[in-house]
């Protein structure tokens, strides 16, 4: 089992959504975070002062899944988040963490059970 956290800029949630549930993927957790990375954030100007906005808005999805779907789940979340052909700065990471286990509340299940639906 593996633990799958992807940052990603906001206005890719949906098209990330789509493309993960084109391989089977549809369980995740979305939340909204702020972080900075190689953008270092952006200079705004508000009632004629300059603010240097370095914590930029990201979503963050993490995705607990078996070993079979890894590779099917980076992969579509890669390419549905990439911005244009190459990517720019700020499309966001892809974390791939070992998941210990899993514990179905509502019926006890472990483990990779207790992943599936």
């Amino acid at each position: 089992m593996k633990l799958v956290v992807a940052i990603i800029r906001p206005e890719k949630l949906e098209d990330v959504q789509k493309a993960l549930n084109a391989v089977d993927v549809y369980l995740m957790t979305v939340t909204d975070v702020r972080g900075c990375g190689m953008q270092r954030g952006f200079t705004e100007v508000y009632r004629g002062q300059e603010i240097q906005i370095r914590l930029l808005p990201k979503v963050k999805l993490e995705i607990a899944i078996n070993d079979v779907f890894v590779e099917a789940t980076v992969e579509a979340i890669v390419h549905a988040s990439r911005t244009g052909d190459t990517g720019q700065i700020g499309d966001g990471k892809i974390f791939v963490l070992p998941l210990e286990d899993c514990v179905r509340i509502r019926t006890g299940e472990r483990g990779t059970t207790a992943i599936g639906p």
